[in-house]
């Protein structure tokens, strides 16, 4: 009598050629999101803040107002397509590595979500941004391959895998080099790097504070220690920020300095303006305030006085500071505020602003930018709804991944309380893209928990 066979050997070969299949959709998908882009947005938008650190890695020679490693990284990119190509060709390559890889990693366990993941790249506020050189957007990026290519490598061989999470880990210090403000929120990308099979709640305990040192650390290292950046002392317009804010709630000079009545009247009423703290710096009818601070003979911005009249009016006036903080993070987190900077794109002589692929966009955006959909309180919401739901599942790969990803968002974004000098949307860049990487991560996670259950009870 025959052998009964217990499974049929085609069925696997059909099964990985399903597999394969549906990976090369994902590739394609992201193949295509990245051409449509580069059709969109080429040659990139540099704004004004980039045309600087474009002009300092020309002359190798940094400054510390804005990331001094973004300009190493422009100066080494810059031969593939000089200006502002070369850094929009690396923006948007990283951009669709991430989402690509994330649905590459998601098709092997759920087809539907895998193919959906790179289409969600096209999400308005998500993709609005990758033709444009912001350093904001960089980190963004820059910070959404980090995590995906840990959970990529989660299951791979030791000597891959270690490799993989050593460039990782590299991309989490490039992001806090990008952006120092992110010292609190990278432990929790390095530390998903690192175990990025779970999510656990003690060990991150244990690790948080030395590895903000570490960051810390890290930021003066490269920045004075490798680079030479000229100090130009870019936390003293928090400072400025910060006293003309208590100046304001208060009702009462906190400046090192004299004023005369109709500037003290100025300062306590119209001046303030949570928006930005350039109305202090180069918006009428307050420059007075910088030109004083910066005057040649009798210096304060930059100095240890400007620090201990922050202090003194921190100290004396903590109620007032906490009403300029809330009033900024109000404007922040809830309020309309800048998206693209379209008023460049306005001149007639601007080819960028009027190309025939771009205008569409520029058109979406003015319809959606007053909307709640560019309001950075959303994704922070979503964020932590994200993680929550993700909690459960915290123990397996996708599951760390989500509710590392969305806490190192929420993080992020809760530090421009502190250290916020204006409300535009791009600052809250990051949080988008964990939010809908995270929505992946959280989705695959259920989707293999419940695989798993199912596995156990046969």
């Amino acid at each position: 009598m025959a052998a009964v066979q217990d499974s049929d050997p085609v069925a696997p070969r059909a099964d990985a050629r399903r597999r394969t299949a549906l990976q090369g959709l994902v590739f394609l998908t992201a193949a295509g999101g990245l051409a449509l882009t580069l059709l969109v947005f080429y040659p990139g938008y540099s704004t004004v803040d980039a045309r600087y650190v474009y002009a300092d890695a020309q002359a190798w020679r940094f400054g510390d107002w804005q990331s001094p490693m973004m300009a190493v990284l422009w100066r080494l990119v810059d031969p593939i397509a000089p200006g502002s190509s070369s850094m929009f060709l690396l923006t948007a390559t990283l951009y669709w590595l991430g989402f690509g890889l994330l649905g590459l990693v998601a098709v092997r366990r759920v087809a539907w979500l895998g193919l959906m993941t790179p289409l969600l790249a096209f999400a308005p506020p998500a993709f609005f941004f990758v033709g444009m050189v912001w350093r904001d957007v960089l980190f963004g990026v820059v910070w959404l391959v980090a995590p995906v290519l840990a959970l990529a490598a989660a299951e791979r061989a030791a000597r891959w895998r270690l490799l993989i999470q050593a460039l990782a880990l590299l991309l989490v210090a490039l992001g806090v080099l990008l952006r120092p403000n992110a010292i609190f929120a990278a432990p929790f990308l390095a530390a998903y790097v690192v175990w990025p099979m779970r999510f656990d709640v003690r060990r991150m305990a244990i690790i948080f504070l030395p590895a903000v040192v570490l960051f810390y650390a890290l930021v003066p290292l490269v920045y004075y220690g490798i680079l030479d950046a000229q100090r130009q002392n870019p936390l003293h317009s928090i400072l400025v920020f910060d006293l003309g804010g208590i100046t304001h709630f208060s009702g009462e000079n906190q400046f090192p300095v004299t004023w005369s009545a109709d500037q003290t009247a100025l300062l306590t009423s119209r001046c303030y303006d949570p928006v930005r703290w350039d109305s202090y710096w180069h918006v009428p009818p307050c420059p007075f305030v910088m030109q004083r601070l910066e005057r040649p003979d009798d210096a304060v911005f930059g100095t240890p006085r400007l620090v201990a009249a922050w202090w003194k009016a921190l100290s004396a006036h903590p109620l007032a500071y906490l009403s300029h903080r809330a009033t900024f993070m109000w404007q922040f987190l809830a309020r309309s505020n800048l998206v693209l900077p379209v008023w460049d794109w306005l001149d007639p002589a601007s080819s960028y602003g009027h190309s025939r692929y771009f205008t569409p966009l520029v058109s979406l955006h003015d319809m959606l930018q007053p909307t709640l959909l560019f309001r950075p309180g959303l994704w922070l919401v979503l964020s932590m709804m994200i993680g929550a739901l993700a909690w459960r599942t915290r123990s397996t790969p996708a599951g760390a991944f989500a509710v590392s990803v969305t806490a190192s968002a929420i993080v992020y974004v809760m530090t421009f309380f502190a250290v916020g000098v204006a409300a535009d949307f791009r600052y809250a860049y990051w949080c988008v893209l964990a939010t809908l990487a995270g929505a992946v991560a959280a989705i695959l996670a259920r989707y293999e928990r419940r695989a798993d259950a199912q596995v156990i009870r046969r």
